[in-house]
């Protein structure tokens, strides 16, 4: 009896061993689930102090509505937004958030509207300092889609943290109009705040290209509400390639940015981590900077000490972006000669950088120089590609940008 008895509880010890393997491998599995999800960034957009000039103009955000329009490049089922608040001294409130599909802005589609929430929250304070992402949310994104996100405000910082060169029309209406479908009547402005990317969750295959820059990647030059800056115009030939359609495009250029140091904005350098490494599924990182630190030099002397800074500072991006496993493909600086920034001694920084990035230090060169380089001229633009300052590219310029891109540097 004493036997029967002790094999029953050995019986019952080994059922229940058994049976805990079994809800530990389902608890691993679940989880393997839950982190397998493959967040990667569709759209984003480089975050700075916002100058006086180009703050929200009256009646402002504070306990008002903001519609923004943004255009995405993958689709994606599930989605999630990053806000910020990272160059405010204040609390910025998010009252209500919502999405939707775009009819014709500022008009929405309401039937295709939702809304975000935060910790299953749709209200969230955002401290100085800080950036939130939104909860994931179940909403139909097609690849290359515009995108309007309203935001209803409560308190907002004084310092306010954006991007100015948005290229494209935000507009603000007094009060809550949360779910003003038309938001007729609105006041404009060509500025995004507080938003600052949006990702999806994608196939294991899908990931993105993060371009760093300044203003000649943010699109000075190219036409308010066209969606054609040069990196536009890239994830646009991505999306119709079907070797390359799961692979998106993320602009985190500033204008006026500066790769070492001054300039408009937190520098390249000091950027880096947020604008690029935070950024999920990133493989490549394509870096077009460094015309705004060779023009910034004031004697002929210093123009051999600006090009070594800016190719010290190319290596620690190249360092930190092979650490994480993203391959760095670097853009030859653009003709310049005849703008406001030609200078004998500047162009010879301009030859030194360029000549070192054709010289085998990142994974591939794109070589935007020799591509927009006039026939007659090397060192001036192409005659009918640059915005009348002989710097920045036209809206023609950054079809050529974007076209003469080789798709095969992201099989």
């Amino acid at each position: 009896m004493i036997e029967r008895y002790l094999k029953y509880i050995l019986l019952l010890q080994l059922f229940t061993l058994i049976m805990g393997c079994k809800t530990n491998q389902q608890q691993a599995n679940s989880s393997e689930k839950v982190t397998a999800e493959n967040w990667v960034g569709s759209w984003a957009c480089a975050q700075m102090l916002v100058e006086p000039n180009n703050m929200p103009p009256a009646p402002g955000l504070a306990e008002n509505t903001l519609r923004q329009i943004i255009k995405v490049s993958i689709g994606g089922e599930h989605i999630r937004f990053r806000f910020s608040n990272v160059f405010s001294d204040q609390t910025t409130v998010l009252k209500k958030v919502s999405i939707a599909n775009v009819l014709d802005a500022p008009a929405i589609d309401r039937n295709t509207q939702k809304y975000l929430s935060f910790n299953g929250n749709q209200e969230v304070t955002l401290n100085p300092g800080q950036e939130v992402f939104s909860d994931k949310l179940n909403f139909l994104l097609k690849p290359g889609q515009l995108l309007a996100i309203t935001i209803y405000y409560g308190a907002a910082s004084q310092k306010t943290t954006g991007h100015p060169g948005s290229r494209t029309t935000s507009y603000i209406l007094q009060g809550d109009n949360l779910n003003n479908g038309s938001f007729s009547g609105a006041v404009k402005t060509d500025h995004w705040y507080t938003i600052m990317g949006l990702d999806v969750v994608a196939s294991k295959n899908a990931s993105n290209i993060v371009c760093l820059g300044n203003s000649i990647t943010d699109g000075r030059g190219s036409g308010t509400n066209k969606q054609n800056r040069w990196t536009d115009i890239l994830a646009a030939r991505l999306a119709a390639n079907k070797a390359t359609q799961s692979i998106g495009v993320l602009n985190l250029g500033i204008g006026g940015n500066c790769v070492v140091k001054g300039g408009l904005g937190p520098t390249a350098l000091d950027r880096f981590d947020r604008d690029v490494l935070s950024q999920k599924g990133t493989k490549w990182l394509v870096i077009l900077e460094g015309i705004n630190d060779i023009g910034g030099i004031k004697r002929a002397e210093d123009a051999p000490i600006k090009a070594q800074e800016i190719i010290d500072a190319y290596k620690i991006m190249i360092d930190k972006a092979h650490a994480k496993g993203i391959k760095v493909y670097g853009c030859t600086i653009l003709p310049f000669q005849k703008s406001f920034y030609d200078a004998p001694f500047k162009q010879e920084a301009r030859d030194i950088v360029n000549a070192w990035i054709r010289n085998n230090h990142f994974d591939a060169v794109i070589d935007f120089d020799r591509e927009m380089a006039s026939e007659t001229d090397s060192k001036t633009i192409l005659a009918n590609m640059h915005d009348g300052d002989f710097l920045h590219p036209n809206e023609l310029g950054y079809q050529r940008m974007g076209e003469v891109v080789d798709l095969n540097l992201f099989k």
